[in-house]
């Protein structure tokens, strides 16, 4: 096996099992491939772990296995990793109203570069990194194991690109029909795999879903960059008075009607094929409940001053829109934006409004997106129910 020594001291983080190594805690590169397994040693040859080797990251390694004595790395333990990530679900997950969840969350499962999510009887796999392109048929294994009958492998061109995976998206065996039709808190949802936005559906967002269902009887909605009408949905189950949902994609619109008309018969819902900030601007309806959940303003570190002003400028609209005693819900799923960033954020824009708010909840991702203790950089969503007065 590939051998990664650190340098003198840089083993400190290794030990508190953060899951990375960066380049600059590297000692002794192998003359091994992007995406071979290693073993990591730190200065005086003591075993620390195993991880995935990058050689175009300033990740060089990303760990999935700390140990000091050796470990036999064959199928059956990555088969193992999957049922464990299964058992977990079973702890967390409502089976009963649920069939819509997380199976694999990366370094949260201890598992570094593998996502999966589970939609009914499908599953659909990121290979996020090299490495992980060489277990995948151990992965396939494992998913069948725990019931998984259909399989698609979802790659993003960028990580074609950058981390040079070289699996294409696609079914693995027989293929299903589409959409899929699942369900989220006992509520319809037909998600398209092949097509829709990352793995399909936005999965993180259950827990918060359910929360707006709440608050929602006898009340009027607003559900900006609604995607395919997930807090829509909830809002008009528990028995709201006005959903309005807006995106500025006709395909998510189309779904969010579908998924609408799945559910319910004459609902009182309407959508809008439309820009959410320009919606937000001209709209004179006194909406009680407003849903801001945009997409990640921030893709790098670099992006983050202007994707600031982006959460500024959204919630900021809303604060000035929203009807007093009314709850705003506002999110963030950039990484790059940290809890303490975005509530910053958000108390200047709502300073900016001159409006009274309070921080009714503080608001993240559900219970199978779990995250590392030892890996913070996997709590990746915020957010914050704000009362309006």
């Amino acid at each position: 096996m590939y051998t990664v020594v650190l340098k003198s001291g840089r083993e400190r983080s290794l030990l508190n099992r953060h899951p990375w190594v960066f380049s600059g805690a590297v000692k002794q590169l192998p003359v091994a491939e992007n995406g071979e397994i290693v073993q990591v040693l730190d200065n005086h040859n003591k075993l620390l772990g195993y991880g995935f080797f990058s050689t175009n990251s300033q990740i060089t390694v990303r760990l999935f296995e700390f140990t000091d004595t050796p470990v036999e790395l064959n199928k059956d333990y990555w088969i193992q990793k999957i049922v464990d990530a299964y058992d977990y679900r079973k702890q967390v997950v409502d089976f009963s109203d649920t069939n819509i969840y997380r199976l694999v969350h990366a370094e949260g499962d201890f598992f570094s570069g593998v996502i999966i999510d589970v939609y009914a009887e499908v599953a659909v796999i990121q290979l996020l990194i090299r490495g992980t392109e060489h277990i995948r048929e151990a992965i396939y294994e494992g998913l069948r194991k725990v019931g998984i009958q259909y399989i698609y492998i979802k790659t993003k061109q960028s990580t074609q690109r950058l981390e040079e995976v070289g699996t294409e998206s696609g079914w693995i065996g027989e293929a299903c029909a589409m959409p899929v039709s699942a369900k989220e808190n006992g509520i319809t949802i037909l998600v398209d795999v092949e097509k829709g936005q990352k793995t399909g559906f936005f999965i993180d967002q259950r827990e918060n879903r359910r929360l707006v269902g709440v608050h929602a009887k006898g009340k009027k909605v607003l559900n900006t960059f609604s995607y395919s009408g997930g807090f829509s949905l909830q809002a008009l189950a528990q028995g709201a008075t006005l959903v309005h949902s807006v995106d500025s994609s006709k395909d998510a619109i189309e779904m969010c009607d579908r998924n609408v008309a799945a559910n319910f018969t004459n609902a009182p819902h309407e959508s809008f094929v439309e820009d959410c900030f320009d919606y937000l601007n001209r709209t004179e309806i006194d909406y009680d409940i407003m849903v801001l959940d945009p997409p990640a303003f921030a893709k790098n570190a670099r992006s983050v001053p202007n994707a600031s002003r982006g959460y500024k400028n959204l919630n900021y609209v809303a604060f000035k829109k929203i009807k007093p005693g009314g709850l705003i819900y506002t999110f963030s799923c950039s990484q790059h934006i940290d809890r303490d960033l975005f509530r910053k954020i958000v108390f200047s824009a709502a300073a900016d409004a001159k409006r009274n708010v309070r921080i009714v909840q503080q608001l993240t991702q559900p219970e199978d997106h779990p995250i590392n203790i030892f890996h913070p950089e996997g709590e990746y969503l915020k957010g914050l129910l704000l009362h309006v007065s």
